[in-house]
């Protein structure tokens, strides 16, 4: 089968040999997404070597049990061990010994079929498109900041970096009746939130909101989204952070210890959420889709995914 690669700091797509179901399901991919997330381990964030990609809708082929064939699914990217106190708890997102799909020790969904646990795998409500349940993966991390703190309509909230996970992680708050403020540089995207009621502002003229905020997300990525986050945070505010990539930022501990800022990761979310709000069609996927490309032209579409302003690049084996 055809799979897109990382191997010695190297893209390449290759002719690999097709998995085997063996003790897990074997998933035939109908469309993946590409994200920031691999174009990062393209530059070497993780240190992953195999096949890249995370977002996925596919139909089941082969499984233990002949259980799921021929269902529609996604799956959570997290292949824990299934019996450490964690996964017993029903949270394999930190197991010790977990691989991840397509970042850590588990080759991933750029590619014609894929390996996970039957665990991992949800059905796709029927009327819920390829198109939009391959944002799931996404959306659930966009959701899993609703884990991680407490929102409601009381809270003021500002997100920075108006990329593609931090135009989902704006609409899922706003769902909440928080009011939110989305800082971005690229007014296409900040038309995106305003169509549905979500206030924008760019980067510099958020600055005249300095200190009145409950909670900032930091999505942009980059060490400036951090400083301005906390610009605009109010003392003991919530900074969550939501941004992975290859490289590390300087942090101000004392600004951290005077305001007493509380800093938060925020990784991957439940998708069971995320696909509730996919089936209610809640959260707008449509405008993040910029291009789809075949399998074949992974590589073409990875620049491109990489070129700025470009929001959801698909490929479809």
């Amino acid at each position: 089968m055809k799979a897109l690669q990382v191997e010695a700091d190297r893209l390449t797509l290759r002719e690999v040999d097709k998995p085997e179901a063996r003790e897990e399901a074997l998933v035939r991919v109908i469309l993946s997404g590409i994200c920031n997330t691999d174009l990062e381990i393209a530059r070497g964030y993780a240190g992953f070597r195999g096949t890249i990609g995370h977002e996925f809708v596919g139909v089941v082929e082969d499984s233990p049990q002949g259980t799921l064939i021929g269902h529609r699914v996604v799956g959570e990217i997290n292949a824990g061990c299934g019996k450490c106190d964690l996964c017993v708890s029903g949270d394999s997102r930190h197991c010790p010994t977990r691989t991840v799909l397509g970042i850590a020790g588990r080759d991933g969904a750029h590619a014609e079929f894929l390996r996970l646990p039957l665990r991992n795998l949800l059905t796709v409500p029927a009327n819920v498109p390829d198109e939009h349940a391959v944002f799931t993966e996404p959306l659930a991390a966009a959701c899993g900041i609703l884990e991680r703190t407490t929102i409601d309509r009381s809270t003021r909230v500002g997100v920075i970096g108006d990329g593609k996970l931090g135009l989902l992680c704006a609409q899922v708050i706003a769902l909440t009746g928080a009011p939110v403020l989305m800082a971005g540089k690229h007014r296409e995207k900040l038309r995106i939130l305003e169509r549905r009621g979500i206030a924008t502002s760019g980067v510099e003229k958020a600055l005249a909101n300095k200190r009145e905020f409950d909670v900032v997300v930091e999505a942009s990525g980059s060490a400036a989204g951090f400083e301005l986050a906390l610009e605009l945070l109010k003392p003991r505010g919530r900074l969550i952070l939501k941004s992975t990539f290859h490289g590390k930022t300087e942090v101000d501990s004392a600004r951290l210890v005077v305001d007493e800022v509380s800093v938060i990761g925020s990784r991957c979310g439940r998708f069971e959420p995320a696909l509730d709000l996919l089936t209610k069609n809640a959260i707008d996927v449509d405008s993040l889709i910029s291009e789809e490309y075949s399998l074949g032209e992974g590589i073409l579409a990875m620049g491109r995914a990489a070129e700025k302003g470009v929001l959801k690049v698909l490929l479809r084996p």
